[in-house]
């Protein structure tokens, strides 16, 4: 196991989590349904103990939350541009605009976000002693609701933009109603939608 490129990674899982945090406050501004800005305001919540529990890795590590890396400042320029593209949308397009482009920020956000959390549970099995034993009960912790908040978004996506453009959409989608975890229940949940119009 390459131990730097682990501490990058913490590091830039740790940093996503921060980013998360400004793109959901950001996304509940843009939100015109009740329903996803009441989703995302859980999910900002949640993004809000991630961070802690990120901390508890770092802490595991003997890594100090402070370092910057280069990958860390790549993950907070994506943050920041995600966040101005809410604001250009809203401000220029109007809320439709806005809420279109909040969650396609959110999923572009929880793709990174998700896929640091996998890398996480992957590298608890080759780490060993407390570094090992905290990194997999943080994952195990979080992992389902990292699930939820990129599949369900993706939903919110496609059904926000299908509604935009005036034809049926199921708001909440199917999803959410299914209570989606997996990339193979997101799949079957979009293929049931037209059950739910």
């Amino acid at each position: 196991m390459d131990r730097d490129q682990l501490n990058e990674l913490l590091y830039q899982a740790y940093e996503t989590e921060l980013g998360g945090e400004q793109i959901y406050r950001k996304a509940i501004d843009c939100a015109v349904n009740d329903d996803v800005r009441e989703e995302w305001q859980k999910y900002l919540e949640e993004t809000m103990t991630h961070q802690d529990k990120v901390e508890e890795i770092l802490e595991a590590a003997g890594l100090d939350p402070f370092v910057e890396t280069p990958g860390r400042k790549t993950v907070r320029l994506k943050a920041e541009a995600l966040v101005a593209a809410m604001d250009l949308a809203k401000s220029e397009g109007g809320p439709v605009a806005g809420q279109l482009a909040a969650a396609e920020s959110i999923v572009e956000a929880e793709s990174k976000d998700f896929a640091n959390w996998e890398l996480i549970g992957k590298m608890a099995e080759h780490a060993s002693g407390d570094l090992a034993k905290v990194m997999k009960a943080k994952y195990e912790e979080v992992s389902e609701e990292e699930a939820e908040h990129l599949f369900h978004t993706m939903g919110w996506a496609r059904e926000l933009w299908l509604d935009s453009l005036g034809v049926p959409a199921a708001l909440p989608p199917p999803e959410e109603e299914k209570s989606v975890k997996t990339q193979i229940g997101a799949a079957r949940a979009e293929q049931q939608r037209d059950e739910y119009l």
